[in-house]
């Protein structure tokens, strides 16, 4: 099902490719994913679904190269990344995805600037992506999502949820990542404060090109991407599982 303005005759290639791919945690006797195929298009703004125990958070953490499929193949911007050693999925990593986490992982010991710019200190790629001088790119991404020039100065543990979420989108967007991964990063707002930021997060990706795939359970927002995708039809386990 698409949903949104995005038009797959746009998309050139794919920013993610995953075929027959299984996975199991190594205490299970069964298959927690058999995803037989899923791609995900440059440019393309994605909305995964899938209730509690889909598996949701087990394919972030195989997309981000934190753990390792028992079978199949995850390519990611042309790279197969599955069969890496851990430090080539660690670089990988660091150049190529921004990921938004749920409770935004935040250092509460680094001033709102250093929190942005930490993807920078890890990736000499994202930081050479950059023209001028860093510090200002992570001012100019904190001022485009609508972060008050006032809370620069603050510690990060005196922002609210919802500024604090602005840094970690910043953080992740900062270098212009070709990926972005966000991990139920709305949770915590009402709904018009969820529609704001989403918007104001896909103008950001549209600026770096990037493409987002935005994990959430709030079927309400399925409306503002390009494509809604619901696990529990692409994961084969489930019903294998029945």
């Amino acid at each position: 099902m698409c949903l949104g303005g995005g038009n797959p005759a746009v998309y050139s290639m794919n920013v993610i490719t995953i075929d027959n791919l299984h996975f199991r945690w190594q205490d299970q006797p069964r298959d927690l994913l058999h995803i037989p195929h899923f791609s995900l298009a440059k440019g393309e703004k994605a909305f995964l679904k899938g209730p509690s125990g889909s598996g949701k958070s087990s394919l972030l953490s195989l997309l981000t190269g934190i753990s390792e499929p028992q079978s199949g193949e995850i390519t990611l911007l042309g790279t197969q990344v599955t069969g890496m050693k851990p430090a080539q999925r660690d670089h990988f990593r660091a150049d190529n995805l921004g990921y938004i986490f749920q409770m935004f992982n935040l250092l509460p010991y680094l001033s709102v600037v250093d929190n942005v710019l930490l993807p920078c200190r890890f990736s000499r790629q994202r930081r050479q992506s950059i023209q001028g001088d860093i510090a200002d790119e992570a001012k100019r991404l904190l001022d485009a999502l609508h972060l008050p020039t006032s809370c620069l100065t603050r510690p990060v543990t005196q922002l609210s949820i919802g500024q604090q979420q602005r840094v970690a989108a910043a953080r992740a967007l900062i270098g212009k990542p070709p990926l972005l991964i966000a991990d139920e990063p709305t949770s915590a707002l009402d709904h018009d404060n969820r529609e704001a930021f989403i918007e104001l997060l896909m103008h950001e990706c549209d600026n770096a090109e990037t493409s987002l795939l935005f994990v959430s359970h709030d079927h309400t927002l399925e409306r503002l991407f390009d494509r809604s995708v619901d696990l529990t039809q692409l994961n084969q386990a489930v019903q294998e599982a029945v």
